[in-house]
């Protein structure tokens, strides 16, 4: 399995420099930069949706023949599992905690899946327009938190080997200025669908070991 990706933007004294170095097959843009656990450590952290999904119809992986809301549920499912066992520390508010979260909200806020948070995909901005900015900050202070991850667009195609490929397109937010703090692109290659989705998430959230 192999991946490659390219991140885009860091929040300076939030989320960290770089984690890795350029190596002499990487262009200087495809430095690998991981998400800093430690950064959001103990704080609770909602998990937005996948909303924007696109799919390789062609290809034979089995999930990726879903109907879209199963294909949906799957793609968060696989997202939201390799987040807790990455980052354990990080309180990750997701799923039905989530939509318990927003059901407090008490008619201000919409479905999770209806907060607008796929136009982050879009690699100009810089700051979370409205209304999901205001959305994602009343969210935030029902939760007792600060900061957003939302993976923001996910797509899946064939790669010149016939293998899937992946793509995702990830952000961390900052309610109370609105900004975009860390931004990342993956590209994972695998054999399945799944196996391609969680080498884009080895990508900015390694899986750590332990040394005796």
């Amino acid at each position: 399995m192999r991946f490659i990706g390219v991140v885009l933007v860091l929040l300076a004294g939030v989320l960290g420099p770089a984690a890795g170095q350029q190596t002499d097959q990487k262009p200087k843009e495809q430095r690998r930069t991981g998400l800093v656990r430690e950064s959001l450590a103990g704080q609770p952290v909602p998990v937005m949706p996948i909303t924007h999904l696109v799919r390789d119809t062609t290809l034979a992986d089995s999930n990726l023949r879903l109907p879209r809301p199963k294909l949906l549920a799957w793609a968060d499912s696989i997202f939201t599992e390799a987040l807790v066992e990455r980052a354990p520390e990080i309180s990750w508010l997701y799923g039905a905690e989530l939509e318990r979260v927003v059901r407090r909200a008490a008619g201000r806020l919409p479905a999770p899946a209806r907060f607008g948070h796929s136009v982050l995909r879009a690699s100009r901005l810089k700051t979370v327009p409205d209304p999901t900015r205001s959305r994602f900050r009343t969210l935030t202070a029902l939760a007792d938190g600060r900061f957003v991850f939302v993976p923001a667009s996910l797509a899946f195609t064939r790669d010149s080997t016939g293998q899937v490929r992946a793509v995702l397109t990830a952000v961390v937010t900052d309610t109370r200025t609105g900004a975009i703090g860390w931004r990342a692109g993956a590209i994972g290659i695998g054999p399945t669908a799944e196996a391609a989705l969680r080498a884009t998430i080895d990508y900015f959230l390694p899986e750590e070991t332990v040394t005796p």
